[in-house]
């Protein structure tokens, strides 16, 4: 298992893959919260749609590209999600982005890892959430950050990736925030980088 982050926390991916990195796995996951004692009884209230999107910006802040549900690649196709998980079950990555750093516009300085409800389930009903880095050629988590944000908010910066003297760090965000697409969340993605 690699580092455990907190909130604010960074680690150099570089580090943890000392024989280098060329593709990497943005995972997220997350379970139905129970709500309690009869919550817990009958199996808690249902599906939780949430989705996992990047949004990559240039040393300016400006946004290039977003890749969500609605745009699986983006026009390079140097960055892939694995598609839309509608209900949160089962173990291990729910939604997934794959990235080939080696291969990356090199006009990409920052990429923000971003969590929302599309349909505007709050994440006071989500459990278990986290998110985590995976180098794709030994199979090995470089990194995690277990969500602990819980509350009335429909969205989440998880994460950031910024590129750093041709190297990449990975730094846990954790930052609530409202809006229920990719695009919504765009504002709070910039302000954190």
């Amino acid at each position: 298992m690699g580092v455990s982050l907190q909130k604010s926390q960074s680690v150099s991916l570089a580090k943890e893959a000392p024989h280098g990195l060329s593709q990497i796995t943005l995972g997220v996951g997350w379970d139905v919260a129970k709500g309690g004692f009869f919550g817990g009884l009958f199996g808690g209230g249902g599906d939780i749609d949430l989705d996992a999107s990047c949004l990559t910006f240039d040393a300016n802040k400006t946004v290039l590209e977003a890749v969500w549900f609605g745009k699986l690649t983006n026009a390079a196709g140097t960055i892939r999600h694995s598609g839309d998980n509608l209900t949160g079950e089962g173990e291990g990555d729910d939604e997934s982005i794959a990235i080939k750093l080696d291969q990356l516009d090199g006009k990409v300085e920052y990429i923000v890892l971003t969590v929302n409800s599309f349909r505007g389930q709050t994440f006071d009903k989500v459990a278990n959430a986290f998110g985590r880095v995976v180098d794709n050629k030994s199979g090995r988590e470089l990194a995690r950050f277990d969500i602990s944000e819980s509350g009335p908010h429909t969205g989440l910066i998880l994460a950031t990736l910024s590129r750093s003297g041709g190297q990449w760090d990975f730094k846990a965000i954790g930052e609530r925030t409202g809006g229920r697409t990719v695009h919504d969340l765009a504002p709070a993605a910039r302000a954190v980088i």
